[in-house]
């Protein structure tokens, strides 16, 4: 498979209708002063949450500081009084023991954005439509983030469990998808496991080559935002955790290659 494939996302019109809408509310709502909320956000979802706060911050007039990094690492720092006011989380299960912990706000957890995995590789006609390659001897090295930290890391041990393979020590881990990208990128490895979101754009791969894992073959990637202990008492992380429910926010998240 080469980097012609698609995924369509259709009713944009009237989701942004329904942005401008909201956008404007935000607008009306502005206060008096502007806060700066600080979000944990995994590794996976960087680039549509830098687009997310440039909308959110011209609509809002507040700022967002922004740390990228594994959700399991994340959740270390939060146990330990990282002051975070928003967890943007790779799966559902480190809001619920946050929130279970009493270090997130009982109410506030929602899914912001179901992703997808992929194999990818940086060379143009390596990988194939159907993930064959995987079951031929492999080209290099796979890269897959580490199971223990990364909820992609785990989705990718349960697809290679799923096909029963064995890798043969040809499978190097990374501490979060991030770096799992950067192997890949870099020519450390020659294929891996990565977030769709983070090789697709505008409808198709930006390169290389890749083949979108079947949903059937691991457990559902539901990604959960939560507020926390240190944002309670900050209008602006609600408010952001309010936008990421728009229409507006969620046609953009489906743009990087979510399901919606």
């Amino acid at each position: 498979m080469t980097a012609q494939f698609s995924l369509c996302f259709g009713g944009w019109p009237i989701a942004r209708r329904i942005g401008l809408m909201l956008s404007a509310a935000l607008l009306l709502a502005l206060p008096a002063r502007a806060q700066q909320v600080q979000v944990a956000v995994a590794a996976n979802f960087a680039a549509p949450a830098k687009a997310l706060a440039a909308q959110f911050e011209q609509a809002s007039g507040h700022k967002l500081a922004l740390s990228f990094g594994a959700t399991g690492q994340f959740c270390a720092q939060i146990r330990n009084g990282a002051p975070f006011a928003v967890l943007l989380a790779a799966d559902e299960e480190t809001p619920e023991k946050l929130q279970a912990q009493g270090l997130a706000v009982a109410g506030t957890r929602q899914t912001y954005a179901t992703g997808r995995l992929v194999l990818w590789s940086k060379q143009a006609g390596l990988v194939d439509g159907q993930g064959h390659v995987l079951r031929a001897p492999l080209p290099g090295r796979l890269a897959l983030a580490d199971p223990r930290l990364s909820p992609y890391g785990r989705a990718s041990a349960e697809v290679i469990a799923a096909l029963g393979l064995t890798l043969r020590g040809q499978a190097v881990e990374a501490a979060h998808i991030g770096q799992t990208y950067q192997f890949i990128a870099s020519g450390n490895a020659a294929l891996g496991f990565v977030a769709l979101s983070q090789v697709y754009e505008n409808g198709r791969l930006r390169e290389g080559s890749g083949w979108i894992v079947p949903e059937s073959l691991h457990k559902p990637i539901r990604q959960q935002a939560v507020l926390l202990r240190a944002g309670s008492g900050q209008p602006a992380a609600a408010q952001f955790l309010s936008y990421l429910r728009s229409a507006q926010a969620q046609a953009l998240v489906a743009s990087y290659g979510y399901s919606p």
